[in-house]
């Protein structure tokens, strides 16, 4: 494929001051604190029928306003539609101007607050509840929160606050920040490898792999200014389906002084066959089928209205030769999801499988896979092993009370190893650990299937779990009611072939 010429996108002006001044925990602890004070107005407003998604929503409009006053850089909101327009009104005035200001900023000639305040809608119900956010706003001392780190923390606490608090919905587009960081951390994103997410919710693996290339290049002051400039302008790629997170993610991103190239619309449609061949695709795709169970809106090698399935074939088909891939998956069963890994394998080295504890972002019966692949340089053979490590076992319930933590991951990002493509040393941890390799050969007397599991609670060595008769009856009625999902999934699929 012949490359083509990188266009620079129009970007903001609405930047931040360098986060080096002050220290990781301080940073925290202002972020936090402002946190707080705005998730406690929240259950204020939500007597007023305000739900957390809805809250969040609007508190991207109302912080990007107020940054843009904080930091002097409001050149990008036309004349007279600024914070301070807002601030010095009140009631019914006050509420018929925001909405009105909303409207236009959504056609507003700077890119980014188009993106930003696209078809931008608020939900508040009263103009009291405009007002007392507005009064709060004006309250809060923003002048240690003007850095960037400080910034970028306070909106990811507000999304993480959302996912926990929603209570339905939110593993669809947050995908725990512990996981993220362990993925991105053994795939290990390099300066100048472009970096896609097709299913990027807030833009979590994304700002996770910024992070990661900024430590590891000094905030790129190892870098060229022509490698720098690509960091920020053209290493990241995003697609987010539904328009509200789709705006979540570019606030996301801007707060983390990334000018990602994120679109709201369909990676399974013509924006995911817009996107550039990638050499690192990460990914925690939306599970179930497409509505009315059609087919996506481009062709692909097996078509079929399984979510999952059409993912993974866009992910593999996307790298380029030799890119790396990790993407968050449930148990793959059936004849077609056969047909696609048996293609996977053919094409990609799939070297490594984590089974997930069950619901740490979907519903407790979900059980969920990361598979780490490599794109192969031919389309033949390039599976030989499958290491899987099998966290699901003998694990705890996570919830508020407790929480999923990066501490979870250590010792599988031990076993995994230093090398980004799987060909660390390993070593088969037997019928009781967790870490145990599968041939080529195995994979296929197993039906090509990757859900495959040695362990029951109480078999991990050193494990003094032990699983009740009625735990095991309440595991074997979710494998039933999972069988029967995957039944109606494939009729579905049949349906469609035929």
């Amino acid at each position: 494929m012949a490359s083509q010429k990188k266009q620079k996108p129009e970007v903001s002006r609405i930047a931040f001051a360098d986060s080096s001044r002050q220290s990781k925990p301080k940073i925290m602890a202002i972020a936090q604190d402002i946190v707080a004070k705005l998730w406690n107005l929240c259950n204020i407003l939500r007597e007023g029928g305000i739900t957390y998604p809805e809250y969040v929503t609007e508190l991207t409009y109302l912080i990007f306003l107020k940054m843009a006053e904080e930091t002097g850089t409001e050149s990008d909101l036309p004349l007279g539609l600024r914070w301070r327009d807002l601030a010095t009104k009140a009631g019914e005035t006050q509420f018929k101007f925001y909405e009105m200001q909303l409207k236009k900023l959504g056609v507003a000639r700077a890119k980014n607050v188009r993106s930003i305040f696209a078809g931008a809608e608020s939900a508040l119900p009263q103009a009291k509840f405009l007002g007392l956010l507005v009064q709060e706003f004006d309250r809060i001392n923003w002048y240690n929160a003007r850095e960037e780190a400080v910034l970028a923390d306070l909106y990811e606490g507000l999304l993480e606050k959302n996912s926990a608090e929603s209570k339905s919905g939110a593993g669809q587009y947050f995908t725990p920040r512990p996981l993220i960081e362990s993925i991105i951390d053994l795939v290990k994103p390099l300066p100048g490898e472009t970096i896609q997410d097709p299913a990027c919710g807030t833009a979590g693996f994304l700002i996770a792999a910024d992070r990661y290339i900024k430590r590891a290049t000094k905030n790129f002051k190892t870098l060229s200014p022509k490698q720098a400039a690509f960091q920020r302008e053209h290493a990241f790629y995003g697609v987010e389906l539904v328009q509200k997170t789709c705006k979540l993610a570019l606030m996301n991103a801007m707060l983390h002084g990334i000018e990602a190239q994120i679109v709201c619309g369909d990676a399974l449609g013509k924006e995911g066959e817009a996107m550039p061949p990638a050499e690192i695709i990460v990914t925690n795709p939306p599970f179930g089928t497409k509505p009315g169970a059609g087919l996506p809106d481009r062709a692909f090698p097996f078509p079929t209205s399984n979510k999952q399935l059409a993912f993974l074939q866009h992910i593999y088909l996307s790298l380029k030769p030799g890119g790396r891939a990790a993407i968050v998956l449930p148990d793959l069963q059936g004849s077609l999801a056969q047909k696609v890994l048996q293609d996977l394998m053919e094409k990609c080295g799939l070297h490594t499988v984590l089974r997930l504890p069950t619901g740490i972002f979907y519903a407790q019966g979900v059980k969920t896979n990361v598979y780490f692949f490599t794109r192969g340089k031919t389309d033949k053979d390039n599976t030989k092993d499958v290491w899987i490590y099998d966290l699901r076992s003998n694990m705890p319930t996570f919830n508020k009370g407790n929480p999923l933590t990066r501490t979870h991951f250590a010792e599988f990002e031990k076993a995994f190893g230093s090398d980004p493509y799987g060909k660390s040393k390993r070593r088969d941890e037997g019928g009781k650990g967790r870490f145990r390799r599968f041939s080529r050969n195995q994979i296929r007397e197993q039906g090509d299937t990757l859900d495959i599991s040695w362990l029951v609670d109480g078999e991990v060595t050193g494990s003094k779990t032990s699983q009740s008769p009625d735990a095991l009856a309440n595991e074997i009625m979710k494998r039933l009611q999972n069988a029967l999902k995957e039944l109606k999934a494939l009729q579905s699929d049949t349906k469609l072939k035929n």
